[in-house]
């Protein structure tokens, strides 16, 4: 099998020159001919090399007219970032494990040693560049059979790959969602008892693993089977706490698991955004934390939005993702995911209009779109209403903006201007008049115009007793 007719061949010809000048036999591994097998683009290409990985990186460096060479001696593999691409090299090798530790003693090993250690057959596919076979298809393990059944599974003992290196538990969850994969029955069964060897791993590594499925074409996929192997809640229990339905006085309120993960593949559809799909999340975290039953209206979470908000630090802190502009967005679209659904229930106002488009400045877009992928409903009559009112109120919104601009409001006038205007110092009275220019504006009383915002400025200064100076 030939699958080296491709725009890298002059690539890997080189390649394999330089295997016969400095006779070091040299191979294509792992992701990059999957994803060739599969009809995937793939910039990352891995090569193992028997002999010395870092030396052939060095070599293959000047070849490729001084591309630049990054030796990770620590770890013993190369990279040479080339046209766009990423290639990795790595001398064969074997490798074992202690029970603390993903983190294996190597030893120099022999190609069959090196395929033994691949995570799943379907990454263990290899393509020599050597001359007696050049592009000849490799396959150990029957790498190839398990692709076109679209299967995930080890090349040897599952228990003791999991065992021995945790992570992977997370890459085959990953991968059988990004592929849209089944798990081997043995291999999901492995999972399953060794997850709690995942606390071995670190949170960022996790993290990343978990940010890759979510950022999947139907992240559901990934969660279920997270919840199935018992794998989520070890690394993320206030998403597992969501499930379950509780029933009183014949009233039943919805899984919140299984609608967050329907809210999560909806926004999946439209956007390719992390943090929003984040948002999606989080969206109704902490229901469980607000959940009550009233005899009136039966089950209610009030005050989740506020509540999930302030979770949202906590739990990226948790699960070390970054502590910056990234999370205060999510805060941000958790704080005010309701408000958007509250507006299509009634006429909405402009004032409410022009409040929201305040409130959430250059993500209002985004809000809408995690607004639009939570309209849930098995009655379809009630989802259809919910998406024209949907629609009615994202055109409104379209109109108030236009009109008053407060997409990214800036008051048409300063504190500086206050105090210099009443020659006062900063004080409470500053922010005062800052408001009710604010809430004139916002309510409709005036244009966002400096002129009629002036106007404000004078008469609440007066209500204040201050006195603009002659």
């Amino acid at each position: 099998m030939d699958i080296l007719k491709s725009k890298e061949n002059t690539l890997f010809k080189k390649i394999g020159m330089l295997s016969i000048e400095i006779n070091c036999p040299v191979y294509i591994v792992g992701g990059w001919v999957r994803d060739q097998l599969l009809n995937r683009t793939s910039k990352d290409i891995d090569f193992l090399v028997l002999g010395d990985g870092l030396k052939f990186a060095e070599e293959l460096g000047k070849k490729l007219g001084g591309a630049k060479v990054s030796l990770f001696k620590t770890f013993g593999t190369a990279n040479i970032k080339y046209k766009g691409y990423e290639l990795e090299f790595v001398g064969a090798r074997k490798e074992s494990y202690t029970e603390s530790s993903r983190n294996p003693t190597v030893q120099s090993g022999s190609f069959e040693d090196d395929l033994h250690r691949r995570d799943f057959t379907i990454n263990a596919l290899t393509i020599s560049l050597n001359q007696n076979d050049y592009g000849q298809l490799i396959d150990l393990f029957n790498g190839l059979e398990d692709l076109s059944k679209g299967i995930i599974k080890t090349p040897l003992d599952p228990d003791i790959t999991y065992s021995d290196d945790p992570l992977r538990m997370m890459r085959a969850i990953r991968f059988a969602t990004q592929l849209n994969f089944k798990i081997d029955k043995h291999s999901f069964e492995a999972i399953k008892k060794n997850s709690a060897r995942i606390n071995i791993i670190s949170k960022e590594r996790i993290a990343d693993e978990l940010n890759k499925i979510i950022l999947s074409k139907i992240p559901s996929i990934g969660f279920k089977l997270l919840d199935e192997s018992g794998l989520l809640s070890i690394i993320f229990p206030e998403f597992t706490n969501l499930k379950g339905v509780e029933e009183k006085n014949g009233l039943r309120h919805k899984d919140n698991f299984y609608h967050t993960l329907q809210v999560l593949d909806n926004l999946a559809q439209n956007s390719d955004d992390l943090w929003l799909r984040w948002s999606a999340i989080l969206h109704d975290i902490a229901k469980p934390a607000t959940k009550r039953f009233d005899n009136k209206v039966g089950w209610t979470f009030h005050g989740h939005e506020d509540k999930g908000a302030k979770m949202v630090p906590q739990i990226f802190k948790k699960l070390k993702l970054p502590l910056d502009h990234k999370m205060k967005f999510v805060q941000k679209m958790v704080f005010l995911h309701l408000r958007p659904i509250a507006l299509t229930k009634e006429e909405a106002s402009d004032s409410a209009l022009r409040r929201l488009l305040f409130e959430t400045g250059e993500d209002i877009d985004e809000l809408m779109l995690l607004c639009k992928a939570d309209i849930t409903s098995k009655n379809e009559v009630k989802v259809k209403k919910y998406l024209k009112n949907y629609e009615r109120v994202r055109e409104r919104l379209i109109e108030v903006e236009a009109k008053d601009h407060l997409r990214n409001w800036q008051p048409p006038i300063s504190g500086e201007e206050i105090m210099r205007t009443f020659q006062i110092s900063p004080s409470k009275e500053v922010g005062i008049i800052k408001n009710a220019i604010k809430d004139a504006i916002l309510d409709g009383e005036i244009e966002n115009k400096h002129d009629e915002a002036f106007r404000i400025m004078l008469n609440k200064g007066k209500e204040l007793g201050l006195i603009v100076p002659k």
